[in-house]
């Protein structure tokens, strides 16, 4: 099967089908915020914006990776980019390894860069492609292609087993991020793809000197569902539920020491992403919402959806007492959630 058949299989389950974890969550309703009744900031003036890659976002909030490699989706990257250049936020391409089997699906990758080109853009390569010999120059070419301004390598074991199609070799994969840190000049990140990084790796990568890791951990977007149901295969339904809750990667991976942790996988409101950032996020992001947002071609509810969660999220540093992104972490307030379920 081609790569791009397959892309547009991955979207349209995505778009069809209820492909998120069903009994674990991401774990963001553990944790609530202690209420500042006397905010002394004006709303209005509240800050919300943070330096991420060199560049100035609105507010630490990236659209995930989340596809490329044909036609179709060519058309969702160019509302992705689209928005991207509006909103003055990140955005990550999908695997960009149809790119080198196919120069006609180039272009659905390259669109984003043409319709942000202030935006902050993260390329993207699976860890099976990172262990060729020619990887250095590889990866290099690839982001130079797309106008990266870092490089994202995905990790995905899980899918990988679940996949006819699946690469399950992943012997010296660390070696091979070691060599592409030193050969890369601009940032690398290390991301998985829903279900989550531990901290004794978190350690790992960044003694190794990778600049950002992407802990994408369960909760949101369950890639074994959507690939047993490409393949109408449930005999290993077991792993629909697989993985580190989000919450638990990002306090975890935080609390290591130097890390900078990427948070994504769940984030479902901009009330999920300030959790994000008080528990020790540089930045959130989410891919499934957005998605189905603009899947019809049209940036419209795309705008509205990430327009509402910008919202939201500065509501929360006002309702917390802070007038900027800095303010609320050293003083976020967050705290375990007290329910009357816990009482």
């Amino acid at each position: 099967m081609s790569i791009a058949r397959r892309k547009n299989e991955h979207v349209l389950i995505c778009l069809r089908e209820d492909v998120e974890f069903v009994r674990k969550t991401a774990g963001f309703e553990q944790y609530d915020f202690g209420h500042c009744a006397l905010p002394e900031i004006d709303y209005d003036t509240v800050d919300t914006g943070i330096e991420f890659l060199g560049r100035r976002l609105s507010f630490p909030f990236m659209i995930s990776a989340l596809t490329g490699g044909s036609k179709e989706t060519g058309k969702i990257n160019q509302v992705i980019g689209e928005l991207c250049n509006e909103f003055d936020i990140a955005a990550g391409l999908g695997s960009q390894r149809a790119m080198l089997e196919d120069e006609a699906a180039i272009s659905s990758y390259t669109v984003v860069r043409k319709a942000a080109p202030r935006g902050v853009i993260i390329g993207n390569i699976g860890a099976a492609q990172i262990r060729r010999d020619d990887a250095p120059d590889l990866v290099k070419r690839l982001a130079e292609t797309v106008g990266a301004d870092a490089m994202a390598i995905h990790l995905n074991p899980l899918q990988e087993i679940l996949q006819p199609e699946g690469n399950r070799d992943f012997t010296g994969v660390f070696q091979a991020l070691e060599n592409l840190r030193r050969a890369l000049e601009i940032p690398l990140i290390v991301k998985e793809t829903g279900c989550g990084i531990s901290p004794d790796l978190v350690a790992r990568f960044t003694e190794c000197g990778i600049d950002y890791i992407d802990v994408a951990g369960a909760g949101g977007t369950s890639w074994a569902a959507v690939e047993m149901m490409r393949t109408s295969d449930d005999t290993e339904s077991v792993f629909r539920e697989w993985g580190i809750p989000t919450a638990e990667c990002i306090e975890a991976g935080a609390a290591v020491p130097n890390a900078r942790i990427i948070a994504s996988g769940g984030i479902r409101s901009g009330l999920d992403l300030a959790k994000a950032i008080a528990l020790g996020a540089v930045l959130g992001g989410a891919a499934l919402p957005v998605l189905r947002a603009v899947a019809g071609g049209s940036n419209e509810e795309g705008r509205r959806l990430i327009g509402k969660w910008k919202r939201e999220f500065t509501s929360v540093l006002f309702l917390t007492g802070a007038a900027n992104v800095a303010t609320f972490r050293a003083n976020s307030r967050i705290r375990p959630s007290f329910t009357r379920e816990t009482r």
